[in-house]
């Protein structure tokens, strides 16, 4: 039977919650159970299982990383909206450490309305992402490889700063500036630096 005021909604959101402020790997249905002072038995009329509910906490974040992302790179191209998505990315993950490491895996999507609704999240992300190497001229398979880059060399320094993997006395927001500058640089002459034809040292 399912509990008066529950919803799919509202079990993922405070799942969601929950694994901000304990970790992913910490929530289990029970635990959201207690959250609503229920039994497990109650939020199985709203989510099939552990994996369904984390899979619904993935594309909540996915869709609310969209949102983010889309009014911070609107209007921009180039470096500046390089720079305006990287710091979106980052504040986003460190802002919401479990949702964003419920983004990091593999998702088997929930049956229903969700699976529209948070399926459409992840598209609009990914759309923003190529959208805005679009202004570097990359066509496929170059736009593709960069995008991986990209996730890559983000995903790569917030969670290293997040388990507190950089301990040199070196200022981290310098460092992550030059990351990005980085990055840029690399986008801009991609073509350049990486055509076959070209296998010397030059860049653009």
């Amino acid at each position: 039977m399912r509990r008066a005021g529950l919803t799919a909604d509202l079990v993922t959101r405070a799942a969601a919650d929950l694994a901000d402020e304990v970790g992913l790997d910490a929530v289990t249905v029970s635990a959201v159970a207690r959250h609503f002072g229920v039994k497990d038995a109650s939020l199985y009329s709203h989510v099939r299982g552990l994996a369904d509910l984390r899979a619904r906490v993935a594309l909540l974040a996915a869709g609310e990383f969209a949102d983010l992302l889309g009014p911070a790179v609107a209007g921009r191209s180039g470096r500046d909206a390089l720079v305006a998505f990287a710091d979106a990315y980052r504040d986003y993950a460190r802002a919401h450490p479990g949702r964003y490491a419920a983004m990091q895996r593999p998702v088997d999507l929930p049956v229903g309305p969700a699976a529209v609704t948070g399926a459409g999240g992840a598209r609009r992300g990914i759309e923003l992402i190529y959208g805005m190497l679009r202004g570097y001229g990359l066509g496929e398979p170059d736009a593709t490889d960069a995008v991986r880059l990209l996730r890559s060399t983000l995903h790569g320094f917030v969670d290293l700063e997040r388990r507190g993997g950089f301990n040199d006395p070196r200022d981290v927001e310098s460092s992550w500036r030059r990351a990005v500058a980085a990055m840029h640089l690399l986008l801009s002459c991609w073509r350049e630096a990486l055509s076959e034809e070209n296998s010397s040292s030059e860049t653009c």
